[in-house]
């Protein structure tokens, strides 16, 4: 009796292990494994290495054979951290010139993470996006529904325009934007406080959220949300953090004038739970390659929309005004000025919109004696602008 009832236990023990194979097998069968990145730049590339490290398979597409080629060889140089170390030792990672490589169907996402620059009236410019698109649909209809990503910032209602372009060619447009900073884009894209999705659909949105439920070691809250809604909200998230950088050196400015202590009001102002401390500091206005452009996009948005959103405006503002009383307040010293570096934020090498350096500039053709100590990429770059406007010396790079 005992030997059956042992037997029993056993032959049930063994088909619950068939059937657990059998539903993992079945799991594996649909779950992604092949990604496809549009575009490797900086964003791209950090995405991409990180996906691969989490078990992925990344054929990432950039046009520039030179970049391409630089990758596979495992040759290229970046000053992003993290970067060179995961890409010497990635095994998974491929980058091609041929958008032919990723339109398979072992591939059903696609992440776009193209440039998207400022136009002269704020607007981003989508043509890098539309020129894929074109070349999407050259290829025809897919034979399986592929779910296309935009990583890149879109104005609001792009994507829906995006869609309508390709639903017939069988693509599905969901709106996945980074909040990343440069000099720590490795870090952020592992350790989120938020994932913006805007599904296109909700097979595209619960692909993402298993996707970054892999990559994330932070536990970041999962906002899904209509394509639309998304595109507000990537942009009016940074522009509530311009604003309040814009007030902390508001008030810096008014406690200098004062003569009071613009450090100890704004931490005693961030000690309260309801403001905290993050980008509250009193120092340089804010600047770089994303801050800027989203404040004017999400005014002329507003604008389209007829609506007015003046605390967008006056947060410009506010960046020039203080801009001007930094000059005011360093032109009153004798002595030579002296930056140590002069990139919109230390630690990188992106000059993109420096508050930094617009101040070195207004302060040298002024008729004072600018010094800066940067990284030779950087004095390169700042030669090539600006000749011998300043005094360079060279920063110790570790």
């Amino acid at each position: 009796m005992a030997e059956s009832v042992a037997f029993g236990v056993i032959n049930c023990m063994f088909f619950q292990s068939i059937i657990i194979c059998f539903l993992y097998i079945s799991r594996q069968e649909f779950m992604v494994i092949n990604i496809g990145i549009l575009g490797i730049g900086k964003l791209g590339l950090c995405f991409g290495l990180n996906l691969e490290q989490c078990g992925y398979t990344i054929t990432g597409v950039d046009v520039h054979e030179d970049y391409v080629g630089a990758l596979n060889n495992k040759s290229f140089f970046s000053y992003e951290p993290k970067v060179n170390e995961l890409l010497a030792k990635s095994t998974k990672f491929r980058a091609t010139v041929a958008i032919s490589d990723v339109l398979n169907d072992d591939t059903t996402i696609l992440f776009v993470m193209v440039a998207t620059p400022s136009l002269q009236n704020g607007a981003y410019d989508h043509s890098q996006i539309e020129r894929l698109a074109e070349e999407l649909i050259a290829f025809g209809k897919r034979n399986q529904t592929v779910h296309l990503v935009i990583g890149c910032t879109v104005m609001p209602g792009y994507c829906a325009t995006l869609q309508a372009k390709l639903s017939e060619y069988n693509y599905t447009v969901t709106y996945n934007p980074e909040f990343i900073a440069q000099g720590s884009i490795i870090h952020d894209q592992l350790y989120p406080d938020q994932i913006l999705i805007g599904e296109g659909s909700e097979e595209a949105g619960t692909i993402l959220t298993e996707i970054y439920g892999r990559v994330c070691r932070s536990q970041p809250t999962i906002c899904r949300m209509d394509p639309l809604s998304a595109e507000i909200c990537k942009i009016a998230t940074n522009c509530f953090l311009t604003t309040k950088i814009s007030f902390a050196n508001s008030v810096g400015d008014l406690a200098v004038k004062a003569g009071a202590n613009p450090e100890k009001i704004l931490q005693a102002i961030g000690a309260d739970s309801r403001i905290g401390q993050k980008y509250l500091q009193y120092g340089d206005g804010f600047g770089g390659p994303c801050f800027p452009r989203d404040n004017r996009a999400l005014n002329l948005f507003a604008q389209q929309t007829d609506y007015r959103l003046l605390i967008g405006e006056a947060t410009d503002e506010v960046n020039r005004q203080h801009l001007h009383f930094l000059f005011d307040q360093a032109m009153q010293t004798p002595e030579a000025i002296t930056f140590d570096e002069v990139t919109y934020k230390k630690g990188t090498v992106i000059l993109d919109e420096s508050q930094r350096l617009a101040l070195a500039v207004q302060l040298a053709k002024a008729g004072k004696r600018v010094i800066i100590i940067e990284k030779q990429a950087v004095i390169n770059e700042l030669k090539l602008r600006h000749g011998d406007l300043f005094t360079y010396r060279l920063k110790e790079e570790l």
